[in-house]
């Protein structure tokens, strides 16, 4: 093996599983990573990906020394950001992924100083509930709300959500305030829509420190949280909201905590990255970044 290039392009294909993708990352043609790729195979003398028109998949063996090559650049990656860690300045591309809610109302706000701050550094924001891998689609982080069961990587807790049932004054003015869990089923309740079951998800409160669900479904139920913020505000009915997506209308008065003895305590969201034993300069910035503006979140 002449030089690593062969082995980061054939690493960066097994990763995306495509010769385009692959490319786009890389900053280069197709072609090109197809020859490289084609060359690599030919100097080690066994076949490392299965081609078709749709498909790029690796061979018994391509998988085998995939899993070493991703050792191999781990190890390089340590190495070069070592040598520069204690004067490193974030710079290159930053691909995170977070969910749409909590990115919205919480991290992208404050992007814009985020870049401000390390005008060498590109931040690629992806805005989504879908569930990713991380080595798979070379992303550099992600958030994640509720547990973290991948134990490939790492997971670092930012705060705790809480989430409180809301209602508008206007609605509550009209209907009047439930005072227990059992008054909302005379209530219009607008739920969270699973888009996996079509199941509207479960209400959960907690009393003398025991948690119990309860659920519930009225004429009005969505799978978008900032979807079923408006219809409270605008008085459809009461939702179950967490303190981040309602932080702004229970400041300024459009909406209204209610059954605050049952609150119960929320999940916890976690920017979750590969281990590195030398952790990339622009990570570790987005991750005091993240830690700074979720400062309070606890508190709302």
């Amino acid at each position: 093996m002449r030089n690593l290039n062969a082995l980061l392009v054939f690493a960066k294909v097994a990763e995306t599983r495509s010769f385009t993708l692959a490319a786009q990352r890389l900053g280069l043609t197709a072609s090109a990573v197809s020859k490289s790729v084609a060359r690599f195979e030919l100097e080690l003398g066994v076949k490392l990906l299965q081609r078709s028109t749709r498909l790029v998949s690796l061979t018994h063996e391509g998988a085998s020394f995939f899993e070493r090559c991703r050792h191999i650049l781990a190890e390089v990656d340590d190495a070069e950001s070592a040598l520069a860690l204690s004067t490193a300045t974030p710079r290159g591309r930053l691909r995170v992924q977070m969910p749409v809610g909590f990115g919205r109302r919480v991290v992208v706000p404050q992007l814009l100083s985020f870049t401000r701050q390390y005008p060498d550094l590109i931040v690629d924001a992806e805005l989504s509930d879908r569930v990713v891998d991380l080595a798979y689609e070379g992303l550099d982080a992600v958030i994640q709300i509720g547990q973290v069961s991948d134990s490939r990587v790492v997971a670092r807790k930012l705060c705790r959500l809480s989430f409180a049932a809301c209602a508008s004054p206007q609605y509550l003015a009209q209907h009047g305030e439930p005072t227990t869990p059992d008054d909302l089923d005379r209530h219009q309740c607008l739920t969270y829509l699973l888009p996996m079951t079509g199941e509207s998800r479960d209400w959960q409160f907690a009393q003398n420190g025991q948690t119990f669900s309860k659920k519930l479904s009225g004429h009005l139920n969505i799978n978008n949280a900032e979807s079923l913020l408006e219809a409270a505000v605008a008085g459809a009915g009461i939702t179950m909201i967490s303190n981040f997506i309602a932080a702004d209308a229970l400041r300024q008065g459009t909406l209204k905590r209610i059954l605050t003895d049952y609150v119960v305590e929320g999940p916890a969201v976690h920017v979750v990255y590969l281990p590195r034993r030398n952790l990339s300069a622009k990570v570790r910035a987005f991750i005091d970044f993240l830690t700074i503006i979720v400062t309070g979140i606890e508190r709302e």
